[in-house]
């Protein structure tokens, strides 16, 4: 046998392994291009990323520049159509055009809508987008067409007058308002329909801003749609209307106001306001047979509401006192009026701080008392309705004669078109709100509308908010003593151990009427005790209505439970409970409701009374509860 050479060996093994090193030494060299090629990459794509991030950030700067320039021009918006500068607000509306036109252009980046289609974080980019398309739809489809209505508008020719309005400007505006608001609409319908739980703080909190913005626009864009609609027709645009006008008299709370105190037909033609005949609810009598009711509501308030027009307004449901009415008057005059507005005296001194002070001129109410005032005005119009008239005027004939004369002077002055437009439409605004200016169309397209808002009174319907609750007062007493007192009412939100909620509704009641008021005061005031009630003292039924679907469950009143009346109206839940206050004494009561299944913030109405409402609505007490408790 041979051996081996182990030089020989080892020169061997060197050969073998610079072969396998030569053999190798290609594919590390195309390992390293690779890895080269791959960095090159990660560094090109980290680049065009950054690139694309710092484009990305200008474009958002752009937007949010944008969008906070437009925003700066709303308030001097305002500010021009307030001051009746049609030019000035057609410039402003210009510029809030090129800043929502900016912002928009500034989403609508390829990159823009790249960056939208990432997971996680394309929503914020998504809702950024959605946020400025809505703006520059708005400013162009909503604000611009409705500030060229403006333009068109002279208010001083919408005043009410003896020869009549010029109800075309309104009507020719109606198809722009129509269409702004339903852009204004769609744009808000889109805001909401963005998921906004994934959204980052400083996308989600902007957003909310604006939704919040859009359904107050959106409201008001609504309301002015439909009023340009129907307010032709209803001021005689078509033919001569006639409407039964009711004025309260909240000297003797009704749930929806007052008694009816004065009647009158008011004609609008063409505009023409004119006061036909009047009369008072103790004129139009007894209704023999009674007229009908609605079985739940005569459960409630009685046949009462069927048979004296005194009472067709213990139901708080202004449309059902609104038919009675109608009825009532046209089976006593043989007249079928058109529809029927309400007012207070509150809301008639709304009107004469539109008009200025009216002179009492007429002969026959001169004649009634030289005490009382010769000259009306916002300031002394409901002291003097409901009080005066009681104090210096004894025949309660005389008195209804008075309150009756002076509703003429008032709509004598405001049909020769004196005072401010928009001032007038200001206090019939604030009266709406108040539940002190109601009205009702017995023709059902115009209805319809009407039930959507305030204006209607409704109960129940489209003009009723989710959560609502509502505290009526009817008086028990016979008398004018509600003069005297002073009410609030607060909703106060208790905890629960289960999916329902639970509201509480606070009623105190004071009697302000001096200690010696069964002396000091006409007996017409008092009552003189015909109905059970001792001078002085003040009889009230308090009427609570809680949401649809809950229960009325427990009163107390001053803090011990009471029996109280258990009723539904329209599936909602009514609890009723009578008080009666001597001079100087209060008393509080308290209804729960249970078995809410509500969870939108509760919302509340009340009688308008004397007291101005935002004395009597307090606002709503949160609870506190202990999680797991």
């Amino acid at each position: 046998m041979e051996r081996s050479d182990p030089q020989s060996k080892a020169k061997a093994e060197a050969d073998v392994t610079i072969g396998s090193q030569s053999e190798a030494r290609p594919h590390l060299i195309r390992r390293g291009q690779k890895r080269r090629r791959l960095l090159i990459s990660a560094l090109l794509l980290a680049t065009l990323m950054a690139g694309a991030a710092l484009w990305l950030g200008n474009r958002a700067n752009v937007v949010k520049t944008e969008l906070e320039a437009a925003a700066d021009q709303i308030p001097r918006l305002r500010e021009d159509l307030a001051g009746d500068k049609p030019q000035e607000a057609a410039d402003t509306v210009d510029r809030l055009r090129s800043h929502t036109a900016a912002a928009r252009d500034a989403v609508g980046d390829p990159l823009w809508a790249l960056a939208a289609a990432v997971p996680a974080i394309g929503a914020n980019f998504s809702a950024v987008a959605e946020v400025a398309r809505t703006a520059d739809d708005v400013s162009t489809l909503g604000v611009a067409p409705l500030v060229n209505v403006f333009g068109t508008l002279n208010w001083d020719n919408l005043m009410p007058s003896n020869t009549g309005t010029n109800l075309e400007p309104i009507q020719a505006a109606s198809p722009s308002v129509v269409s702004a608001a339903h852009a204004v609409r769609a744009s808000a319908e889109r805001l909401d329909s963005i998921d906004s739980n994934s959204l980052l703080p400083q996308v989600a909190e902007p957003l909310a801003r604006a939704r919040e913005q859009l359904r107050a626009v959106t409201g008001a864009l609504d309301a002015s749609a439909n009023a340009s609609q129907v307010a032709p027709k209803m001021l005689g645009a078509q033919g001569p209307r006639n409407y039964l006008l009711m004025i309260q008299n909240n000297a003797e709370v009704r749930a929806s106001g007052g008694i009816p105190g004065a009647l009158a037909v008011l004609t609008l033609d063409q505009g023409k306001l004119s006061l036909g005949a009047q009369s008072s609810a103790g004129d139009v009598g007894v209704m023999q047979p009674t007229l009908p009711v609605d079985g739940e509501q005569q459960q409630i308030y009685s046949a009462r509401l069927g048979k004296y027009m005194q009472d067709i307004n213990l139901t708080p449901d202004f449309p059902t006192t609104a038919r009675t009415a109608q009825a009532m008057w046209e089976r006593k005059t043989g007249q079928q009026v058109d529809g029927v507005i309400s007012m207070d005296p509150v809301a008639l001194g709304y009107i004469l701080e539109a008009t200025g002070p009216v002179k009492v001129s007429s002969p026959e109410l001169l004649a009634l008392s030289s005490e009382m005032p010769r000259e009306l005005t916002g300031k002394n119009v409901v002291q003097t309705l409901l009080s005066d008239v009681y104090s210096k005027i004894e025949q309660p004939k005389l008195q209804d004669a008075y309150f009756a004369g002076v509703a003429q002077e008032i709509f004598a002055a405001l049909s020769t078109g004196k005072g401010d437009a928009k001032a007038l439409v200001e206090g019939m605004t604030r009266g709406t709100a108040e539940g002190r200016v109601l009205l009702w169309s017995d023709k059902t397209d115009e209805q319809s509308i009407i039930a959507k808002y305030p204006l209607s009174g409704s109960i129940a319907g489209p003009s009723v908010s989710p959560a609502q609750f509502g505290v009526y007062f009817n008086d028990g007493t016979g008398a004018k003593m509600d003069y005297y007192v002073k009410r609030t009412v607060q909703l106060v939100e208790e905890c629960t151990s289960d999916e329902y909620g639970q509201i509480k509704v606070r009623i105190t009641s004071t009697n302000t009427a001096p200690a010696d008021a069964a002396n000091s005061l006409p007996e017409y005031v008092t009552g003189g005790g015909v109905f059970g009630v001792p001078p002085g003292s003040v009889q009230t039924n308090v009427i609570a209505y809680g949401p649809v679907q809950a229960n009325v469950e427990t009163a107390t009143v001053d803090g011990k439970k009471t029996d109280f009346a258990a009723h539904r109206h329209d599936n909602r839940p009514v609890g009723a409970v009578t008080v009666t206050l001597a001079p100087g004494q209060s008393s509080t009561v308290e209804l729960t409701f249970g078995k809410i299944v509500q969870h939108t913030e509760p919302n509340l109405v009340v009688t308008p009374t004397v007291q101005p409402v935002k004395d009597v609505v307090l606002g709503t007490k949160p609870a506190e509860c202990v999680p797991g408790k």
